[in-house]
């Protein structure tokens, strides 16, 4: 995984390096230059701006534009500020870094691209909100990612990020970005002496009208190598064409729901508890108490969420390994309150008790120690009804010898992959078809 240190952490971490500043603000100024010359594809004769402020970045930027003049390229530096920019073939902005919490006037966009230094200036290194900004084709940015290139609307801003090394130690990073690299461990885990109850899931789902978001979870986590899917719905009699045919239907009633499925829960890989399932007061407290007695690891999602917010203690008194996947409307019905702009905080405060998947265009997963895991690969496809209920079965797949935030973080991943390979016109419905394609691709990265 590729760290992620916030500009606090950042600034411990400058503080610690065991070279001077000066070597560290040259090595940062080569790395900007070599990044500006692969954009221009040349040197000689080229023209590039460099908008520098006072600090550290506008020193980092200084330095490229001395090693852009020595390579043949025309340098111009400026103060930031709102007049319009001379003509050039790039723009260097070193105007502001990750620490900027004020807000300025930037110039006009200007017609050629841009490169930004650490983040793009006027964008919150911690929470991505855009305080001013101009749009770069790229970003380099020092060490490690920053919260603020990862999340909206900042993660727009920065066009395609580069990494630079300048010799600092980022080990104690609590946060990371999964890649693809990061999932064949995840997703290669059968062996030659498995059988379909080696992972097989147990699913808890539907109601009346809502018998799709059933399917879409069994249809999820058969798709993503689940060897069964045992699916019941406490409050409607499921008919064999309701689900995939290779799902297993079994007739409970809230009233049986718990003993029933407590009887043979042990021999299965994860429980899932949520889609489409109600939210009558009956339902719920049996829905509180099962995720409570769970033995397995249990993901809870759409409706169990609801028996969470209203019965909280089920999630602190259970044994078991329990990830919670809210949206923001779901997450503030958890913890009554919507997620912060800070979201890195609020998903690590509401992972207390349990792993916590927070939802959105960059997912946020927090297992209870506060280590989180950053998911961005997602797109516009995934806005789409019935795409949640999709997720909530591919975690269930992979959720085996895994530890169960890292999971979801995976599962997240492969969701958002296979959402890559769709239409534009995707349906929830045809994302399980696109998952063995998604994880081909992945793994032969």
């Amino acid at each position: 995984m590729l760290p992620v240190v916030t500009p606090a952490e950042m600034k411990v971490i400058d503080a610690q390096a065991t070279e001077p500043e000066e070597v560290l603000i040259q090595r940062a100024g080569y790395a900007i230059a070599n990044a500006a010359l692969r954009m221009l594809g040349g040197s000689y004769g080229r023209r590039v701006t460099v908008i520098a402020g006072k600090g550290n970045n506008g020193q980092d930027g200084k330095v490229a534009a001395q090693v852009l003049q020595r390579r043949g390229v025309r340098c111009k530096i400026c103060s930031p500020g709102p007049d319009v920019l001379a003509q050039a073939d790039l723009v260097i902005d070193a105007a502001y870094g990750t620490g900027f919490r004020d807000e300025w006037e930037p110039p006009p966009q200007p017609s050629c691209p841009v490169l930004a230094v650490d983040i793009p200036s006027g964008i919150d290194g911690l929470t991505g909100e855009d305080r001013g900004s101009l749009q770069a084709k790229r970003t380099i940015t020092f060490g490690a990612l920053k919260p603020g290139l990862l999340l909206e609307p900042g993660a727009s801003r920065a066009g395609e990020i580069e990494i630079a090394e300048l010799g600092l130690n980022i080990e104690g990073s609590r946060s990371s970005l999964i890649t693809d690299q990061d999932l064949a461990p995840v997703l290669s885990q059968r062996t030659t002496t498995d059988h379909k109850w080696t992972n097989a899931v147990r699913l808890i789902a539907a109601s009346p009208g809502m018998i799709g978001a059933a399917q879409l979870a069994a249809s999820g986590a058969l798709r993503a190598g689940a060897g069964m899917v045992v699916v019941s719905s406490p409050t409607i009699n499921l008919q064999s064409n309701d689900m995939p045919p290779e799902a297993v239907q079994r007739k409970i009633t809230a009233a049986t729901l718990v003993p029933e499925v407590l009887k043979d829960l042990d021999r299965f890989a994860a429980l899932l508890i949520g889609p489409g399932l109600g939210t009558d007061p009956e339902t719920v407290a049996m829905t509180a108490e099962l995720i409570e007695r769970s033995p397995i690891p249990t993901v809870v999602d759409a409706d169990g969420l609801t028996a969470v917010a209203t019965h909280p203690t089920c999630v602190i008194r259970s044994a078991s390994t329990t990830v919670l996947t809210p949206h923001d409307g779901e997450f503030e019905k958890l913890t009554g309150s919507p997620p912060a702009l800070d979201r890195c905080a609020a998903v690590r405060s509401a992972a207390k008790n349990s792993a916590v998947l927070l939802k959105g265009p960059t997912t946020l997963v927090s297992d209870t120690n506060g280590d989180l895991i950053f998911v961005r690969n997602a797109n516009q496809r995934l806005a789409t009804a019935g795409t949640g209920d999709v997720l909530t079965g591919i975690i269930g797949a992979v959720i085996r010898n895994t530890p169960i935030h890292l999971a979801a973080a995976a599962a997240a991943h492969w969701h958002g992959q296979a959402a890559q390979l769709a239409q534009p016109d995707m349906t929830a419905s045809d994302l399980p078809l696109l998952l063995q394609s998604a994880r081909s691709e992945m793994l032969t990265k």
